[in-house]
């Protein structure tokens, strides 16, 4: 196995990759410990702002963090760029992370949901330089299999919080420090066995201004791909429904189809499960399909899901509990197909020298999905929520349904193999005929 593990990475050690997706399952455990479990269930109980208002206020935090964190998104990639490293700016925002997440339930409600905001945004910025290293630390041929392996070991992570909090029988106040312990202990071996190529460069003042003029310049440098506009249009869309099930899984699973905070965990713990599995399928897959055909079939995955939710929802009682498990299931598998398909496809339209610059602007696009997605379904329920109760819920998840569908859509004509990009070989490039004139772009395969 760690043969096969070392094969993976032009460092040809096995502890390499292992130490990079030891990260995933570091981080994860934030993302499924905080944003997807704590925070909700805190700012929604009665002794905080209630379900009505702790709803809202909770797509008002992740609004804020993750809005904040798109604007500055390409301006932190660009940073990378110029300094030659991205793990310097993982560390900061690691331990900025992990230190407000920490003591979100010893400052009051308020004081909580500040923090939470400054963790949240901590972590989606953190989330530009770990997935750019992915270059790093894997060969053009085995982006798939470890990107896989990667979102794979972060259910892992998922299942560990989950189980540590169940058998500890941890109160939802303790889940935040908890997390933050686990995060930053998994985290350190990605900062001493990983190696960046080349030395860090300083980086000058005037580089700082000019990381904020980075925008206009990104956009720019972005129109020369073939497809990447289309696609991260298309990824602002599907991101929606993504980014916005992470953060409500808990409140709905609680507040909506009725079960108690610890069944709620194990049902969400035992979802993971098939997620970690569907990670590696979705891994090779990428491999064998390339990330473009693997993404539309997740996406139409989700459809399925989605729409099951929804329903599940309206129905109730034993008949509904069954049909919200099955979309669940369809939804965790997604998901993890989700997170290993879109950022190889992003390598594969990422020029070399602008990684962190073009990885900035794929955070950019997700973020800002996040803050339009999170806002649309916290004024859906703030809204209707008096008036039609569960329904209310109801709304809410099918509107997901429409800007995943939309995103798919976008998605259709955009090609996965750009010469460019540096990550073509004997296996991926296409025969001659199918080059355009250019040889930087090719005809979208038949779907």
């Amino acid at each position: 196995m760690f043969q096969r593990l070392a094969a993976l990475t032009p460092s040809g050690h096995a502890r390499v990759p292992a130490a990079w997706a030891l990260y995933d399952f570091a981080n994860t455990i934030f993302s499924f410990a905080v944003v997807s479990g704590a925070i909700g269930l805190w700012l929604t109980d009665s002794g905080q702002f209630g379900e009505k208002d702790g709803n809202f206020l909770l797509s008002v935090g992740i609004v804020v963090s993750v809005g904040l964190n798109a604007l500055v998104s390409p301006v932190l990639g660009a940073l990378s760029d110029r300094g030659g490293q991205r793990l310097p700016f993982l560390l900061a925002f690691t331990v900025l992370c992990v230190g407000a997440s920490a003591f979100i339930a010893d400052v009051g409600a308020t004081g909580g949901l500040v923090l939470f905001i400054v963790a949240n945004f901590a972590y989606q910025a953190s989330l530009i330089y770990y997935d750019a290293t992915l270059k790093t630390v894997s060969r053009p041929e085995s982006r798939g299999t470890l990107s896989g392996i990667g979102v794979a070991v972060g259910y892992l992570g998922t299942i560990a919080v989950g189980l540590a909090i169940f058998f500890l029988d941890v109160p939802v106040p303790d889940r935040f420090r908890l997390s933050s312990i686990m995060f930053a202990f998994f985290a350190i071996p990605i900062f001493v066995f990983v190696k960046e190529p080349g030395e860090r460069v300083t980086i000058t003042g005037g580089e700082l201004v000019r990381s904020f003029g980075q925008i206009f310049e990104t956009i720019e440098h972005a129109r020369g791909v073939p497809g990447l506009g289309r696609f991260l249009l298309g990824r602002f869309f599907y991101s929606d429904a993504v980014n916005t099930v992470i953060v409500v899984m808990s409140v709905v699973t609680v507040h909506a189809m009725g079960m108690t905070p610890t069944v709620a965990n194990l049902v969400l713990l035992g979802l993971t499960v098939v997620a970690v599995l569907a990670s590696f399928g979705w891994g090779r897959l990428v491999d064998r399909w390339g990330p473009k055909r693997t993404l539309m079939a997740v996406l139409w995955s989700w459809a399925v899901g989605l729409v099951l939710g929804g329903i599940s929802i309206g129905i109730g009682g034993p008949v509904g509990i069954a049909m919200f498990l099955a979309a669940g299931a369809i939804l965790g598998s997604g998901l993890g197909g989700v997170q290993v398909a879109d950022r190889v496809f992003m390598l594969r339209l990422s020029p070399p020298a602008r990684l962190g610059e073009f990885f900035g602007l794929y955070g950019l696009v997700g973020k800002g999905s996040q803050v339009v997605g999170q806002l649309l379904y916290g004024l859906i329920l703030l809204l209707a929520f008096d008036a039609l109760g569960n329904g209310a819920y109801q709304i809410a998840v099918l509107s997901l349904l429409v800007t995943m569908l939309v995103g798919a859509w976008l998605l259709r004509p955009v090609s996965d193999v750009w010469a460019g990009s540096g990550e073509l070989d004997v296996r991926a490039t296409p025969p001659p005929d199918r080059l355009s004139p250019s040889t930087t772009s090719m005809e979208p395969p038949a779907e």
